[in-house]
């Protein structure tokens, strides 16, 4: 039988945001001059408010948020380019760790996914237009579970999608408390902060 082997996005596919701020690849450097929008104000009135709270849970869709929001924070034009702008900028693919997915996927014995917390567009921007639906066999994101890690629901969601196996679930996340989480659920999840963590892992190293 085939091991489920999931991967965390943002930390760990993308070089972005990381839970190791020396690792951090901001995607809103430059979004002063190009938008005329504050990265500081985006992050402390939209991101870690409506963003985090209603949209990443799929209670609220981004462009509705978007255009609720951008207004006060100084933005005139539409929703859907600033998304745009958001989606591209945050699409730095950590390459080390595709290349890794792929000889994973070429051994043939294991199952690959996604365990995200993600909004819908989002995760099909990642799914489509980066071609992880390439890799990966499914995408596991919050805003379709309706809980975000580390909440239990999220684990559950996933153990019932990808089904029952002889092995526990190997999964990478950068973040302590979804890894945590996720051992709590009856995972084998290692903490991420490098490449190295995943190609020394044994069962991935046996397979490179």
């Amino acid at each position: 039988m085939t091991r489920a082997v999931l991967f965390d996005v943002d930390g760990v596919l993308i070089n972005g945001y990381h839970s190791n701020p020396e690792r951090v690849v901001p995607w809103d450097k430059n979004l002063l001059a190009d938008t005329g929008v504050d990265p500081d104000r985006l992050r402390k009135e939209f991101v870690f408010e409506t963003f985090v709270k209603k949209v990443v849970v799929g209670e609220m869709a981004f462009t509705d948020a978007l255009e609720k929001h951008l207004p006060a924070l100084g933005y005139k034009g539409s929703p859907m380019a600033f998304a745009r702008y958001w989606l591209e900028k945050d699409s730095n693919l950590n390459q080390p760790v595709i290349d890794v997915v792929r000889k994973l996927r070429a051994a043939g014995d294991c199952r690959l996914f996604i365990a995200t917390n993600q909004e819908h567009m989002r995760a099909s921007w990642l799914w489509s237009v980066l071609k992880l639906g390439d890799l990966f066999d499914d995408i596991f994101y919050s805003a379709r579970i309706g809980a975000r890690k580390p909440d239990p629901r999220f684990y559950k969601f996933v153990d019932e999608k990808i089904g029952p196996d002889d092995r526990p679930p190997l999964f990478f996340d950068d973040t302590d408390a979804v890894v945590v989480g996720a051992r709590k659920a009856g995972w084998e999840a290692t903490l991420f902060d490098t490449v190295d963590d995943l190609t020394n892992h044994p069962w991935v190293k046996q397979r490179l």
